[in-house]
């Protein structure tokens, strides 16, 4: 009895090292037992490391009352209580987090207290990383309507003057100047307004192939000035895609204008498009210019995060919001003095199309 009492032991330790999660059983605070996973998460190289500590000791001090209060609920209840976070010191004096739920146990014939779960400080640092991104654009939502309203009134009224006074003198390029100025303030205010404003836009099923030779002819002014050439490769059969055309054009047109800004001694820009997976077109925009470090690249898209002199960071946000208001994914990579690649992914249309109304933010500028 005895023999066969040990032997379910045994196996009870094998099947607990066994799992992936950290798993500690601790009498009270004072840890008896931990398994390989466990050692692993707090970085120390045998369970003698941990064994006969108070978990206390791994707990970081703003998260001690709240171990205390969970102790003192095991005792009460039998069943495992909910999932709750903690912040942990491991060996190496690195804070990880560690979401886990505790529930009372038996070993070696006395109640124990059993804890599992698992780091989570990656998903942490996610999580936080997109509430505050939320809260960016939460705070331009507020800030876009109040300046939009305040600015562009009098805006309307100063361009109009001007424009009057420009008719009845002969220096026009001292007003051709103060107007192209007043034209980059109306830009900027068009860019909080697609975050703030909503509107109802029509996507519509629209060729690929015209779109792109629609953007190039646009922009095709600003690339002879810059000594700035653009080779596109395509597949023969490229799929049409379901988009709003003025959005999508607003998207590409942007974009060429950073790798057009990015190579100011002039070069190449490549424009691939490809069907790579059944169901989704990529669209890549490859420069030659100066790059951007690897340090900058995450924070891309952010309000007022630019690597532009005199940039807001609103026009890359608004091109990634927009690409992701249509299903499709925003990607950059960058070498330093080697260039940039934009790979753009989105939906193709592989049903009949119907049209759909969807709310999206105002492109209009």
């Amino acid at each position: 009895m005895q023999r066969k009492k040990k032997e379910n032991e045994d196996g009870y330790r094998k099947l607990i090292d066994w799992l992936p999660n950290p798993i500690i059983i601790h009498d009270n605070e004072i840890i008896i037992y931990v398994n390989e996973a466990a050692i692993s998460m707090v970085n120390v190289r045998s369970k003698h490391q941990i064994i006969s500590k108070s978990i206390i000791d791994f707990i970081s001090k703003e998260y001690t009352d709240r171990v205390n209060e969970r102790l003192h609920q095991i005792k009460k209840e039998r069943q495992p209580l909910p999932n709750i976070e903690y912040k942990l010191t491991r060996f190496d004096g690195q804070s990880i987090f560690f979401d886990a739920t505790s529930v009372l146990s038996r070993y070696e014939g006395k109640d124990v207290i059993l804890t599992i779960g698992k780091d989570v400080t990656d998903q942490k640092k996610q999580t936080d990383s997109l509430l505050q991104k939320s809260e960016k654009l939460a705070l331009v939502g507020q800030m876009a309507a109040g300046i939009a309203h305040e600015i562009r009134n009098p805006l309307t009224s100063i361009k109009g003057f001007i424009q009057l006074f420009r008719s009845n003198t002969k220096q026009k390029e001292y007003y051709d100047l103060v107007l192209n100025e007043l034209e980059r303030i109306n830009i900027i205010l068009g860019e909080f307004l697609v975050l703030a404003k909503p509107s109802v836009v029509v996507f519509k099923e629209i060729d690929v192939k015209k779109l792109i030779k629609d953007v190039v002819t646009l922009i095709n002014s600003q690339l002879m000035l810059n000594n700035v050439q653009i080779k596109v490769e395509m597949d023969e059969h490229i799929p049409s895609i379901s988009c709003e055309e003025t959005q999508m054009k607003q998207v590409f047109i942007n974009i060429l204008k950073n790798s057009i800004e990015a190579m100011p001694n002039g070069g190449i820009i490549e424009i691939k498009v490809q069907e790579k997976k059944k169901g989704k077109l990529s669209i890549c925009i490859i420069d030659q210019g100066t790059g951007i470090p690897s340090d900058r690249i995450s924070t891309l898209g952010e309000p007022f995060y630019t690597t532009k002199e005199k940039g807001t960071g609103l026009g890359l946000m608004t091109c990634i919001r927009i690409i992701e208001s249509h299903n499709g994914t925003f990607h950059i990579s960058s070498e330093l003095n080697k260039g940039t690649t934009v790979e753009i992914t989105i939906p193709t249309i592989t049903q009949p199309y119907i049209p759909i109304m969807i709310q999206l933010g105002d492109t209009s500028k």
